[in-house]
Formats: structure tokens, sequence, C-alpha cells
């Protein structure tokens, strides 16, 4: 079993966060700001989530986030922009150049693929522990 964690940082603005797996970052990533876990306009709630591979009919193979409460169909994705790009999905990112915004977010995608897939692979489940790192500027109301 693999648990990677994300450590989220929450703007009003969109949410910023670091994927580590066993304490090393693999890289960064952008949400959209929580809004009471609402469809397509905020990020999940914080929690525990396994990850399963899914396939798209347009996109092909996609990271997908399993069980989240009141959603479905969240992926973890390409995007450098939460609020232009994302629809309460995950974009991993090389780097978090302000509050939802990112850079070179295909190559953090196929660095977490190339540390995700195999471990899917062989038949063992991954999943992602989702936790606030700090809330920044208005006080967030709800999960975090």
């Amino acid at each position: 079993m693999m648990e990677l964690h994300l450590r989220r940082r929450y703007y009003p603005e969109g949410t910023n966060g670091e994927i580590s797996y066993q304490h090393r970052a693999v890289c960064a990533c952008i949400e959209l700001p929580w809004r009471g876990n609402r469809r397509f306009i905020s990020c999940i709630p914080e929690g525990r989530y396994r990850l399963v591979k899914r396939m798209h009919s347009r996109w092909g193979e996609q990271l997908a986030v399993a069980n989240v409460p009141g959603r479905e169909g969240i992926l973890i994705h390409p995007a450098n922009d939460a609020l232009t790009q994302l629809q309460g999905c995950i974009a991993p990112v090389t780097k978090c150049t302000a509050p939802g915004a990112g850079q070179y977010s295909r190559v953090a995608l196929d660095r977490l693929k190339d540390l995700v897939y195999p471990v899917l692979d062989a038949g063992e489940e991954v999943w992602l522990v989702i936790v606030a790192a700090s809330v920044v500027g208005r006080q967030v109301t709800g999960n975090p």
C-alpha cells in the first residue's frame, strides 16, 4: 500500500498544496478555493481517498480520486489555473506561482504518474491523505 500526503494552504482565490510520499516532495498542486464542497466550484474536503485509474473517452487513462462525499468524477489532471481550468479536480504543478496557479502541470503529472502507476499496476492500493497546512487571508468556514 502507498500513502501520499497533500498538505493544503487555503486562499480566497484558490488552494495550493504539496503532494509528498514518505516525507519527500513529489510535486506542488493547485485546486479551487474551499466553497463548502459544492460541485464544480470547490476543492474536495480534507480526508483519506483511494486513487484509481480511470479511462476517459477523450483523454485516455486518468488518475481519479474515489469516493469523495457528495462528488464524482474527481480527477488528478494537468492545469495551470484552477479558476479557469478546474471543476473540483486536483492539478499537479512543478511550482505554485499564485493562489490557485502554477507552472508546468504536465511535467508534474508525469512525475506523479511515474510514482503511482507501477503500484496500481501491481494491484496494490494507493491512498491520498488531504490535510490543511494553514488558512491564509479571510477565515474559511467549513471543512478547512
